[in-house]
């Protein structure tokens, strides 16, 4: 094997990922409006603990604090200049932390959207979208990042643009988009869609691809569902937020217990997704029922959309935005009491 992601993944038939950053920063003291990507060298303290406490969850794979670290960000903190940066020092520390784990541990360098709409419909060039994912991951390449994980992509175009870039800085790379929009992204794909869009990129495609934030757990499993239907045999990730946010005494908060997280982590599985994570709102606790879940935990057979529902809540939209009425089920509450397989 070529990295040392393909390798564990082959070793150990699938990983556990990392959860939220946003949230565990803002539970450390992050204000709403700051760049967490400044506490790289601002608090590096505080982002090594970040990434400990993921490890010491039990997580095979952590993302670094660069989700924000491109350009176009950057600028609106009068920092463009800082990308590369402030992608290599989250990366660096990020090292540090894998390589004294005393274990197998994945450094993912951290990629989200530049945070414009590309050409025809927005103002920003391939090119310019190119060059800018090329400095984030020339950066994280440099600070010693295992992978490249892109994620939180809406459009095509800038999941190709990113394709480009980590195609430039020689950085392999897995790539998730958000499926937030009645069952599709904010752009507009389904679950369909992105699998030929990822089979289409042919020597540039990821390592492993996915979904991530998007809604609750049971519409990401749905979407999960949907990549498999479809025959792919490249790895699948699942990374679902824990629970609903809810806006409670001026902060959001997600209503996802780690119980729920651990019944998500072994359905994700047997939903078909090997790189199996949390995103807003899983905090160290949720990943340790997780990664206990999966351990101790079986679940044989793909779940039912009524299975998902029952157990993990409601589907925030009746269809997965394919118009395919086998992926439909009914948006109710369900009761959550029974368990996924032991």
């Amino acid at each position: 094997m070529s990295n040392i992601f393909e390798k564990l993944l082959s070793d150990k038939g699938f990983l556990l990922a990392d959860g939220a950053t946003g949230t565990n920063l803002f539970n450390m003291g992050l204000m709403s409006g700051d760049a967490p990507e400044m506490w790289n060298t601002d608090h590096p303290d505080r982002i090594r603990t970040l990434y400990k406490d993921a490890v010491d969850a039990g997580c095979d794979l952590f993302l670094t604090n660069s989700f924000g670290a491109n350009a176009s960000r950057l600028k609106l903190h009068d920092a463009a200049r800082r990308a590369h940066e402030l992608s290599r020092v989250a990366a660096e520390i990020g090292r540090e932390v894998a390589d004294t784990a005393g274990r197998p541990v994945i450094v993912a360098g951290s990629v989200g959207p530049t945070g414009e709409i590309m050409e025809p419909v927005g103002a920003l060039s391939h090119s310019v979208a190119v060059e800018m994912f090329h400095e984030t991951a020339d950066g994280l390449k440099a600070g010693g990042a295992d992978i490249g994980w892109l994620e939180t992509i809406s459009a095509p175009e800038e999941y190709r643009a990113a394709a480009e870039g980590f195609s430039l800085a020689g950085l392999p790379w897995c790539g998730t988009m958000s499926f937030d929009t009645a069952g599709r992204t904010m752009m507009g794909l389904t679950s369909a869609d992105m699998v030929r869009m990822v089979d289409d990129l042919g020597d540039l495609a990821p390592l492993c691809f996915g979904a991530n934030c998007g809604t609750g757990a049971s519409d990401l499993l749905r979407t999960v569902l949907g990549f498999k239907a479809q025959g792919t045999e490249r790895p699948v990730i699942a990374k679902g937020n824990a629970g609903i946010p809810k806006y409670h005494d001026g902060h959001i908060h997600y209503d996802g217990t780690p119980e729920l997280m651990a019944d998500y982590a072994v359905m994700a599985r047997a939903c078909g997704a090997q790189v199996i994570g949390g995103c807003c709102g899983t905090q160290p606790e949720h990943l340790r029922h997780m990664r206990e879940a999966l351990d101790t935990r079986t679940m044989t057979h793909p779940p039912a959309l009524e299975e998902i529902v029952d157990r993990l809540g409601a589907f925030s939209s009746r269809g997965d935005g394919t118009g395919d009425d086998v992926r439909e089920a009914p948006a109710r509450r369900g009761s959550r009491r029974r368990r996924a397989s032991r």
